[in-house]
């Protein structure tokens, strides 16, 4: 049975989505950003709170942060003491891993650095790869989403729907984004830079812009596992 038109333009842009980790130069339009933001606030949220708040970096802001988070990243390196100053304030992964995550997690990893070439003990290659996030992967726009400290779990559930609202619809517009959660360490840095409030948590940060479809690293796919795999059906 063919689908309509309409059914196929929103697969095709949840399938398509994809991590991007190198972009091009190529401006994008406010236009396209304030249009994205606009169709991503109609995610859902508990009692309709709304609890986002979005800081849109670009030009000499975005450059201005990608210099202070990369000093930050390169002397956390050279002092890793220093770590107790880069505390995320949530957590987002499991202190503990068991699989079928940490196999996941792995094979996540290696393909990644596998396609690459950064051997495990390359430990310079790594750090240069890491910081590429610091760098939103050159694109020209990275975007800070922070809630209010006050706000209960539910928000940050609230907030996966809206964050894959703003991927989705960007897809739909020819852009490509990378969310980031590797930015959470330096919300010490990051908040004061984009004129956060005390009462703001850092969420994450994400990069938009136009794809680099020659950049060997977007050749990176993730699987994903069959339906059959996590779902019950129940009669």
């Amino acid at each position: 049975m063919s689908l309509p038109p309409e059914t196929q333009a929103v697969d095709a842009a949840i399938a398509s989505r994809m991590s991007v980790r190198a972009f091009t130069a190529q401006p994008v339009a406010q236009a396209d950003i304030e249009a994205i933001l606009t169709v991503a606030s109609r995610a859902p949220s508990g009692t309709n709170c709304q609890p986002w708040r979005v800081y849109v970096l670009q030009g000499a802001s975005r450059d201005a942060l990608v210099g202070k988070v990369c000093a930050a990243h390169d002397a956390l390196r050279a002092d890793p003491s220093l770590a107790a100053q880069y505390r995320e304030e949530y957590d987002y992964y499991p202190e503990n891993w068991v699989s079928p995550y940490i196999d996941r997690r792995r094979e996540n990893g290696w393909g990644l650095y596998g396609l690459l070439g950064i051997g495990k003990g390359d430990k310079d290659q790594m750090h240069a790869q890491h910081q590429r996030n610091y760098r939103f992967f050159d694109a020209p726009v990275g975007l800070m989403f922070t809630v209010d400290k006050v706000m209960g779990r539910g928000s940050l559930v609230d907030y996966g729907a809206f964050l894959q609202n703003i991927m989705v619809a960007a897809r739909g517009r020819g852009l490509d984004t990378c969310a980031q959660a590797a930015w959470n360490g330096f919300a010490s840095i990051i908040l004061p830079h984009i004129g956060a409030g005390e009462g703001e948590m850092l969420v994450c940060g994400m990069s938009l812009g136009y794809a680099d479809r020659n950049a060997p690293v977007n050749g990176f796919h993730t699987p994903r596992v069959p339906v059959a795999q996590f779902t019950r059906w129940l009669d």
